[in-house]
């Protein structure tokens, strides 16, 4: 009986790794929404003049936000980030930090902006044929534009809110 149970068990043994050999494929690790394999590569522009003036324990100094928030990322100046397509992506100075800040605006909604002041880019890697926009205080339109391929520059100070749609 033990040679019975002994053989079953090899036969077995060779079935699951005959299995396993044949329906094998390369693994994949599954991609976040938004971060496909297309995408921008761009260049971060040099710090602000005066901004190592900025301490991060001053008063005035606070970390931009987005309400609801978005995935954002810590980039130095003059280092690349990539904007993936289906992205409208803004960066601000961030004084806190002493670098920059990229948000990665996917889903579509009007986003509420804090701590968004001086001159940074956005670009518009968004598909669809979407038009944004850029919102004053009083939520008047600063700004629409539709995606041109181009990295462009911007005063964040005026613009409360963003709507990527």
């Amino acid at each position: 009986m033990p040679s019975k149970r002994s053989a079953l068990a090899t036969l077995g043994a060779l079935v699951c790794l005959l299995t396993a050999m044949f329906a094998t494929t390369p693994a994949q690790a599954a991609v976040p929404a938004g971060d496909g394999p297309a995408g921008r590569v761009l260049v971060l522009p040099p710090a602000p003049s005066g901004a190592s003036a900025v301490s991060a324990r001053s008063a005035a100094a606070s970390t931009p936000t987005s309400s609801p928030a978005v995935r954002t990322s810590h980039i130095r100046p003059g280092a690349t980030y990539t904007c993936a397509s289906g992205n409208l992506c803004a960066v601000v100075w961030d004084p806190t930090t002493s670098d920059y800040k990229v948000f990665f605006f996917y889903s579509c909604n009007r986003y509420s902006l804090s701590g968004w002041n001086g001159t940074g880019t956005y670009f518009d890697a968004q598909t669809g044929g979407v038009t944004s926009y850029f919102y004053g205080q009083s939520g008047n339109v600063l700004k629409s534009f539709t995606p041109d391929s181009t990295n462009h520059s911007y005063n964040w100070t005026p613009v409360w809110s963003i709507r990527n749609c």
